[in-house]
């Protein structure tokens, strides 16, 4: 027998022991076992349905093969010590909800600032250059014509940084993205982002209408990751980004053309970096997957799925429930 195979053994002889000692005599002490031993089936990487397999074999073979003559008391006992075995579990749960509500106010707030900052950049700093521009004209006027010439360097640079950022306030918080929704806005970051970097992006598409507001800006937003990331650590030349919809996920992918990397060891080191980090977060809140295919010097696909459904419920507080069907 495998070691793992003894130890679910010996994990399903103590909890029927336990379960055993609470239906002979009831107590507290069974039941606090009985929540020791779900935590101990949680922490070990237990499911619920592998939790459920192991109470029924457990009641099974202490309630014996003849029930004709078996009393609901024992039953209820049973399932009050299941509830609280299973108590671990629910606060995990709750846990999770708790922490995706945490990350989605937080990225709403990041995208609070990140949208002042774009309109400081696009209106605070565009009058300034205006400003700039207009003193430049003024005092040119005055200088000699050899100066002057030189002046029109000064100035076709300034056009340069006004132009850039025109661009980063755009990128930060493209008002296409509002307006126009995310394929555009893609296709604008990527023309800009590949010009900077000397990447050849493509985006094909395959969505039909706009998505709604919090996952389109989520899908931008890690793509922007994805990019840098690319920009940062691929040396690659070439990039595709591909979105679509089937039924109710939408699915994203970036692949490179780069160097790759072993995403097993760089999760196994404990620093996922890349930008990984941040990815699965914000697809975190949104009850999105990453799905990572990579291998050195054969590129590197990022491929990021998302409910529809739980992009449209991520304003609540609360996870919503499907009603049961005796409601």
């Amino acid at each position: 027998m495998s070691e793992s195979g003894s130890l679910l053994d010996e994990f399903g002889g103590l909890y029927a022991g336990a379960l055993g000692k609470y239906l002979t005599g009831g107590g507290e002490a069974p039941l606090q076992d009985a929540y020791e031993l779900g935590r101990q089936g949680l922490t070990g990487g237990s499911g619920v349905l592998q939790m459920v397999d192991l109470h029924h074999a457990a009641l099974a073979s202490l309630l014996g093969a003849d029930k004709s003559h078996l009393s609901s008391e024992p039953i209820v006992k049973a399932g009050q010590f299941f509830a609280e075995s299973m108590s671990p579990f629910e606060m995990t749960h709750r846990a999770i909800g708790e922490a995706n509500t945490a990350l989605r106010r937080l990225n709403d707030t990041l995208e609070e600032e990140v949208q002042r900052i774009a309109l400081a950049l696009h209106d605070d700093a565009g009058q300034l250059m205006v400003a700039v521009h207009l003193s430049l004209d003024e005092a040119t006027r005055e200088l000699p014509p050899q100066v002057q010439a030189k002046m029109t360097g000064v100035k076709a640079l300034l056009a340069l940084v006004e132009e850039r950022i025109r661009d980063l306030s755009h990128e930060l918080r493209p008002a296409m993205l509002d307006h126009l929704g995310l394929v555009p806005a893609l296709e604008f970051l990527a023309a800009n982002f590949g010009q900077r970097a000397g990447l050849h992006i493509t985006v094909e598409s395959k969505l039909h209408g706009k998505l709604a507001p919090k996952l389109s800006l989520a899908f931008y937003r890690i793509v922007q990751e994805a990019l840098t990331n690319v920009r940062r650590h691929a040396r690659a030349t070439k990039v595709r980004i591909s979105i679509s919809k089937k039924g109710d996920i939408v699915r994203c992918l970036v692949a490179d053309n780069g160097v790759g990397f072993d995403p097993a060891s760089t999760v196994n080191s404990g620093r996922p970096g890349l930008g990984l980090l941040g990815i699965r977060e914000r697809l975190s809140a949104l009850g999105g997957k990453l799905r990572i295919q990579s291998a050195e010097g054969r590129g590197t696909r990022l491929e990021i799925t998302a409910p529809l459904q739980q992009v449209e419920h991520a304003d609540s507080d609360t996870p919503r429930r499907r009603p049961s069907s005796g409601a």
